[in-house]
């Protein structure tokens, strides 16, 4: 029989390693910032995304934290986090000392995850006597957002498939989407993992070379996703995929 002290030695030995693996599951969790915008267009997405993100959190060790107040992005509130989604949250929907926080946060080597109408660039959408927010144009690539065809269905091309956000997506697949076009490809300033087929769809100003998913490498964890108009794309497979990938990566050390 196991002697009295071999027994007190071995759970003592059980603690300590049941205890090793919670403080190893607790260096891995870490938490992802996620502010939403309020435009009417994106509500029904939005609604959808809360419960996505929570559920998306939970089966990835991360914590999510849903919101759609725009205050919350300070140096202060951001320092608790590894990676921040823009969820169609324009950028000229920031406040000019929310833009200059997230700026610091990017350019220190956070995780920024950028979702459809986060890439609305250009001086469009501007209140009048509004200091232009240049630096995220650079960001995204150097381009501008132009007006963006009728929602319809189109194919998506895997250019990247060695990148970790993309590496585990089919080389194409099909989603609906508003296909947002810009003043030319970001190509050449950014790493482009994915473009839509213009032959898969009508567009409105065809691009010919058109990017939709892409990181710009002169930051850490930055990638732009312009997929994402419907609520819909939480129940599409490779979409899911996507995001779980992009928001693993953009965590990454």
């Amino acid at each position: 029989m196991m002697s009295e002290y071999r027994k007190i030695t071995l759970l003592v030995l059980i603690i300590l390693l049941i205890q090793g693996f919670k403080s190893n599951a607790q260096q891995h969790k870490f938490r992802v910032l996620i502010v939403a915008s309020r435009a009417n267009d994106h509500l029904k997405m939005i609604a959808a995304a809360k419960p996505f993100f929570d559920s998306l959190g939970k089966e990835n060790g991360f914590d999510a934290d849903f919101t759609d107040d725009t205050s919350k992005i300070n140096d202060t509130n951001l320092a608790n986090y590894r990676v921040f989604v823009m969820l169609q949250l324009a950028p000229f929907d920031m406040s000019y000392s929310q833009q200059a926080a997230l700026q610091k946060f990017a350019q220190q080597g956070h995780g920024w995850v950028g979702i459809h109408a986060a890439g609305l660039t250009g001086k469009e959408f501007l209140a009048k006597n509004s200091v232009y927010w240049q630096w995220f144009e650079g960001f995204m690539g150097g381009i501008t957002y132009s007006p963006h065809p009728a929602f319809q269905t189109a194919t998506v091309m895997v250019e990247d498939r060695k990148h970790p956000a993309t590496r585990h997506l089919p080389a194409k697949f099909e989603i609906a989407d508003e296909w947002y076009e810009w003043n030319e490809s970001p190509r050449g300033h950014v790493r482009v993992l994915a473009t839509v087929d213009e032959s898969t769809y009508k567009q409105n100003k065809p691009m010919g070379d058109h990017p939709v998913i892409w990181t710009n490498e002169d930051f850490r964890r930055m990638i732009y996703i312009s997929i994402g108009h419907s609520p819909d794309d939480f129940t599409n497979p490779n979409y899911v995929v996507l995001l779980r990938d992009a928001i693993m990566w953009a965590a990454s050390k």
